[in-house]
Formats: C-alpha cells, sequence, structure tokens
C-alpha cells in the first residue's frame, strides 16, 4: 500500500524544498533543465497510486538518451518547455547515449540499431498542412534540403541515407555500445513559412524529433524502440546568438522574484520523450560511400505531387485522406486501440486505457476526457476519436480553361455521336491564411504549374480590367466561389500571369 503525504505537512516539513534543490543539482550536472517543483510533485509520494499499475519509473526510465549541444532559451517560464535557437547552416551535435539499465532490451546487445531524425513543424495548424508547406519551400528552393547530416563532422554514424521525397529527414545506422554523435544542419528559417503582411513577424517553431527502431525477424529496422524530441527556432547565420544575447540581458533586468518563474539557460538541450511520428517507412537513397541500390523509375513514381485534394487540412503529405484509415472503429481491439492512440500521440495515456477496447473508449463522453485527461488532451482526444478534422476558412472552385488535351467527350446515348460540348473540371482549393501567396501557392499545387514562374495573380474586372488579387480581394471572395483561369506570358518573357474570371 502506497504511503501517502498530505501536502501541506509536506510544505511545512521543508522536504519540498530538499527534494528540488538535490535534484537541481543533479539537472545542472547533466547540463540539463533542472528539475522544478512540478516534477516534485509527479514523484509517486506525492499522490495515491493504484497498486494494480506498474511502478511509474519502469515506465520513465529511457532506452536512450539524446542530447543537442546548443544552450537552451532563458526566456522560458519555469513550467514550459525548453526552446533553442539554431543558426541556419550550422552544424549542431546530437549526442547518441545508450540509457539502458543491466538487461534492459538485450536482444540489442550487438546489434545496430536505426535512427532517423526530423525537423517538423511544432504547430498543429502547420502540421495538417506541412506537405503543401514544404512543396512551397521546395519551389522557392530548388535543390536544397531542409535537414542534412555534416557526414565528415558525424562520428559512429553509418549506412546514411536521405529520402528525395523527404527533404526534412535523415536516416542512418549506428551501435549504442559505441560513441555515437550526429551532426545536423538545418537549412530553413522559422520566418520561412510566417505569412508575410506587415514585416517582423515571429518565425514558426520546429521540432526536432529522434525515432529509433531495431531489426525485426525479417531485416527490416521498423520496431520502435523510442522517440524524443525538443522545440527549436532556426534563425539567419548569427541570428540565434544575437537573439540568445537579447533574451539573457532581458532576464538580468528582471528582479529576483521574477526570474524565478523562469528556467534558467543550460548550453545543452536534452530532448524529452514524445510518441513516434506518424509516418509509414518509406524507401531511403543511401548517401554513405558504400554502393547501395538506387531509386528505380517505379519507385519515383510513388512521390509524385498529389492532386487538388492536397490543399486540405484534412490531408496529409502522402495525399491520402485522414478518414477511415485513421478512425476508430468499435471493433478495435485493445492492441489496436493503443496503436491507434500512439499514432495520434497519446501515448501519455496508453497505460491508462491499457485495458479499453474501441467500443469502451468510444462510449466516453466528452466531460468524460476532460475529467480523466484534463481539457487540452481530453479535448484533443474527443474530437479525434469523432474524427473532428479542422474546416478551412474559405473554399473555392478553380477550373484551368479546357484544351484539346483535357477536353472529355461525352457520348450521346441515343445516336452514338459525340458531342462537342467540353465539362469543365474543377478543382477544390482550401485556404487557411486567407492571403493572395496562399491562393497563388495552392493553384501550383493543384494544378502542377512550378511557383517561381508565377508573376502576379490578376482577377477579371468589368470591361475585361485586369485587378490584381490582394489580401483584401481573397478575404472578400464568397465562400465556395467559381472562377476559370487563363495564363498569359509576361510583359518581360519571364514566367506568366494567372488571370481569374
Amino acid at each position: 500500500m502506497a504511503w501517502v503525504l498530505k501536502m501541506d505537512e509536506v510544505i511545512e516539513s521543508g522536504l519540498v524544498h530538499d527534494f528540488d534543490a538535490s535534484l537541481s543539482g543533479i539537472g545542472q550536472e547533466l547540463g540539463a533543465g533542472a528539475y522544478s517543483m512540478s516534477d516534485v510533485l509527479a514523484l509517486p509520494i506525492f499522490k495515491q497510486e493504484d497498486s494494480s499499475l506498474p511502478p511509474e519509473n519502469e515506465a520513465q526510465h529511457p532506452p536512450f538518451q539524446y542530447v543537442m549541444c546548443a544552450a537552451t532559451s532563458p526566456a522560458v517560464k519555469l513550467y514550459d518547455e525548453t526552446l533553442t535557437y539554431l543558426n541556419q547552416g550550422q552544424s549542431y551535435e546530437i549526442r547518441m547515449l545508450d540509457n539502458r539499465k543491466a538487461g534492459d532490451i538485450p536482444e540489442i546487445n550487438g546489434k545496430l540499431v536505426k535512427s532517423i531524425i526530423r525537423v517538423v513543424f511544432h504547430d498543429r495548424r502547420l502540421q495538417y498542412t506541412e506537405h503543401q508547406q514544404l512543396e512551397g519551400w521546395k519551389w522557392n528552393r530548388p535543390g536544397d534540403r531542409l535537414l542534412d547530416l555534416d557526414i565528415p563532422m558525424s562520428v559512429g554514424v553509418i549506412d546514411i541515407k536521405t529520402n528525395p521525397s523527404q527533404l526534412n529527414a535523415v536516416e542512418f545506422l549506428w551501435d549504442p555500445t559505441k560513441c555515437t554523435s550526429a551532426f545536423i544542419q538545418v537549412h530553413c528559417i522559422s520566418t520561412e513559412f510566417t505569412p508575410r503582411k506587415h514585416g517582423g513577424e515571429k518565425g514558426v517553431p520546429f521540432r526536432i524529433q529522434v525515432d529509433t527502431f531495431k531489426q525485426t525477424e525479417n531485416g527490416e529496422y521498423t520496431d520502435h524502440l523510442h522517440s524524443a524530441s525538443c522545440q527549436i527556432k532556426v534563425f539567419k547565420p548569427k541570428g540565434a546568438d544575437r537573439k540568445q544575447k537579447t533574451d539573457r540581458e532581458k532576464m538580468e533586468k528582471r528582479t529576483a522574484h521574477e526570474k524565478e518563474k523562469y528556467q534558467p539557460s543550460y548550453d545543452t538541450t536534452i530532448l524529452t520523450e514524445c510518441s513516434p511520428w506518424p509516418d509509414t517507412p518509406t524507401t531511403f537513397v543511401n548517401n554513405s560511400p558504400t554502393p547501395a541500390p538506387t531509386f528505380t523509375s517505379a519507385q519515383h513514381s510513388t512521390y509524385s505531387v498529389p492532386d487538388s485534394n492536397s490543399s486540405s487540412p484534412n490531408h496529409q503529405g502522402d495525399g491520402t485522406s485522414q478518414g477511415s484509415g485513421d478512425q476508430l472503429h468499435p471493433s478495435a481491439t485493445i492492441q489496436e486501440t493503443q496503436q491507434w492512440l500512439l499514432k495520434h500521440r497519446f501515448s501519455t495515456y496508453t497505460r491508462l486505457f491499457s485495458n479499453f477496447s474501441g467500443a469502451d473508449l468510444l462510449k466516453l463522453t466528452r466531460e468524460d476526457l476532460v475529467q480523466i485527461c484534463g481539457p487540452a488532451d481530453g479535448i484533443r482526444l474527443y474530437n479525434a476519436l469523432k474524427s473532428r478534422s479542422v474546416r478551412p476558412r474559405l473554399t473555392i472552385y478553380v477550373c484551368q480553361e479546357p484544351v484539346r488535351s483535357i477536353q472529355l467527350e461525352r457520348q450521346d446515348a441515343g445516336n452514338g455521336d459525340s458531342s462537342n460540348g467540353a465539362i469543365y473540371v474543377y478543382h477544390a482549393i482550401y485556404l487557411e491564411e486567407m492571403a493572395a501567396s496562399e491562393v497563388t501557392r495552392k493553384l501550383a499545387l493543384a494544378f502542377n504549374i512550378p511557383l517561381h514562374q508565377i508573376n502576379q495573380v490578376y482577377r477579371q474586372g468589368p470591361t475585361g480590367i485586369h485587378i490584381l488579387v490582394s489580401d483584401q480581394m481573397v478575404q472578400n471572395f464568397q465562400d465556395e466561389s467559381c472562377f476559370l483561369f487563363t495564363t498569359i506570358k509576361a510583359e518581360n518573357g519571364e514566367g506568366f500571369h494567372i488571370i481569374l474570371k
């Protein structure tokens, strides 16, 4: 039977202070964020434990630890997640550490494991449109990657691979028993994904995530072992140093009482445990010196740009819908329910719902989930169970004026003659930002037009005049408006203009 202390007795006895002081010292020695009061209150002695559940520390001992050699920001509040500033294109070391206890995961002893490092969006809104965001970046930066591995500086990594269709990920094999460091370079900056309106906008945060897998019996590295991530912002060269200095100066001006509400800055960033990134395994190209198979034409065909539906926030990067495949069905077994929770980033609650089938979970009301998981995660889980997707702010339908190559002849059922009429095929464009640049970007995606070749987008007005499409005009579009568009060559001969009718 667990021994539970009353909170006021603990505070009066000074036990919390002793715990906090000792744990903070440990954190500083490790170069990581010091343990805070919230960490202490999470210890088993401060809460009633269910004897039917396994001890808390068993679930909190990860097999691996990843440490990025970059300082955390001092301007982060005490209980918030750490934030680390990086310079664009600079190499940063991620130390891959074996954190297993004696006897843990013995099947990987003497064997290699595979890790995939990704840079992904932190904001949920951008995660829904990740594929479209990255495609837009790709058009603006042809030939560049969002994430690279600095191979000459890296230690202990072998069989390094990248995927031409996944510019934000690299993978490699490594031996947990040997010293391993992967040096990464992030080439995108946070402001590249911020709608530009007046200048000086804050950049969006990214995440560096590491997923590690062991080899299965068939020789593939698909058996998930561990995942961890951290929050970052990327600046132009030297910009991260200036931002770190600015944050430090701001903190120095605060009173001692105000400083207590903020985390101290540490020289390294510890990646914290998280759910595995919900990607299906794909084929990577080998970048290591040893020969390796390359893509065939059949493999290339699987990475084509999706159709206009990919402009929808309800579609992931592979161009497939999040519909029935991602919905939890009442017939789902306990194991399938656990996999669904992991896939949708509810790993914190897998132990709590360890005996729930799909039907059990779906029977819970919104109020039940809020009470069990708290307001934020409870509402998120309820929406995920009910498959409530984020609706676009505005939908427009666009069709390119028919030419001979896309006209569809309709056969008259009565006499078998062909009709000269053309069917106008429209593409749905889903707008989230309500900006002219978003219209241009999504038109390019929907109709496979190189983004850099579109100079301007105009709307045909009265008497045939051409009106420049601005943010204000887009915001005044009626929902589900229909447009025909045509292209005209630019005056200087470089690129072309799009005319909406």
